[in-house]
């Protein structure tokens, strides 16, 4: 686990300032996660196919080319980008 060192002549106005920054990045990650999860939901209802399902079809070939594939595919790659990004936030320890 890496640890960072800052010096502010006001170490605790930092640590709120860094708090918050932290705190509302989280806030927006979380939201983006609730937007990109409804548009997935919005795409397997309507193809009636899962997330997984479709990436496997569409892997193999088995599903034709359309914009909103690729709109799908760029979906799933952003929540697993984004549940990265909050994960990473969340394990954010201040240590004193």
């Amino acid at each position: 686990m890496a640890e960072l060192k800052l010096r502010s002549k006001d170490p605790d106005s930092l640590r709120r300032i860094i708090q918050s920054a932290l705190s509302e990045r989280l806030q927006s990650v979380t939201a983006g996660i609730k937007r990109t999860e409804e548009r997935i939901q919005e795409f397997e209802t309507k193809y009636k196919l899962s997330t997984e399902e479709f990436i496997t079809q569409f892997n193999n070939d088995e599903l034709s080319h359309s914009f909103d594939f690729d709109e799908w595919i760029g979906e799933a790659r952003m929540l697993a980008h984004l549940q990265q990004t909050k994960e990473s936030l969340e394990e954010i320890d201040f240590v004193d």
